[in-house]
């Protein structure tokens, strides 16, 4: 039987022992696969020596080299989980939003804007959220209010404004977490300050938001991902979608992502599509 390799494109704060896809990666050598750090290096890549050289790559850093030795070993036929062009889509809130939006997922309106003070008439209908448009994390995220606060916003002539209209949450966000035919909800504070608020409390998703979450899936083609959503006065909405989340409180999330990625590198080996999304 051939022995699966899998390699693993990482952010260099992933490499550590503790953290969850060194776990990830330790049990997929228990159960017989090699496995590979691709990235992150300390030695200078030759381009020309980029070749397909495991059955699955995981690609977990969507930005810089790792995303860009992704993007070239997709080109070269490499399976990547997620597929290079979908984690691209969902690194761009703007692309990200639309998709969701045509699949008939239920989100904040959303605005895109090439200076903040353009936002202005729209605060006539209540706040707006500031995002990033390739942030991920919750970083750089703000409730603007006023026109003094939206002049107040850092502006960058190389970066779109990305906006979306507020919705007061009620209690906490509901992260959704989908690794392959299997959904979990966490309940986590926004933002996070313990370890504890990080974890979250797992939930029982309702009928409803299962639908939502499955609906992200299938509209991008994948069976892992994390949608965050909120429910404000009784409606759910979707306000962020990530290819490669950190699935912190999904009970024993280590083995089942190892499990994952081990049956992902078997489709890949039979020439199958890595994803499974549900119909």
């Amino acid at each position: 039987m051939k022995t699966l390799r899998i390699g693993f494109l990482l952010p260099r704060t992933s490499i550590h022992s503790g953290n969850y896809m060194c776990l990830v990666m330790r049990a997929l050598a228990e159960a017989g696969a090699d496995v590979d750090i691709v990235y992150p290096v300390d030695h200078p890549v030759d381009v020309s020596h980029v070749r397909v050289e495991h059955d699955l790559y995981v690609l977990r850093k969507m930005s810089g080299l790792a995303f860009s030795l992704a993007g070239a070993l997709h080109e070269l036929g490499a399976a990547v989980v997620n597929p290079y062009l979908v984690s691209a889509a969902l690194h761009d809130k703007i692309i990200t939003f639309r998709i969701l939006q045509a699949a008939g997922v239920p989100t904040p309106a959303t605005y895109v804007a090439s200076r903040a003070e353009e936002l202005a008439p729209l605060l006539d209908a209540g706040p707006l959220v500031l995002k990033p448009h390739q942030g991920a994390g919750g970083y750089g995220v703000r409730i603007v209010r006023s026109a003094a606060e939206l002049a107040e916003v850092p502006y960058d002539r190389h970066a779109p404004v990305f906006a979306q209209r507020y919705h007061a949450p009620q209690g906490r966000d509901r992260k959704t977490y989908a690794i392959g035919d299997q959904l979990f909800g966490v309940k986590k504070v926004f933002p996070p300050r313990t370890e504890a608020e990080k974890r979250g409390e797992p939930f029982t998703l309702t009928p409803q938001l299962r639908d939502i979450a499955l609906r992200c899936g299938r509209a991008f083609g994948i069976d892992l991902y994390g949608v965050d959503i909120i429910e404000s006065e009784g409606k759910p909405y979707v306000v962020d979608m990530c290819s490669m989340p950190g699935f912190k409180g999904v009970p024993d999330g280590p083995a089942l992502l190892a499990d994952y990625f081990y049956r992902a590198a078997e489709r890949a080996t039979r020439g199958e599509p890595v994803a499974q999304p549900a119909p």
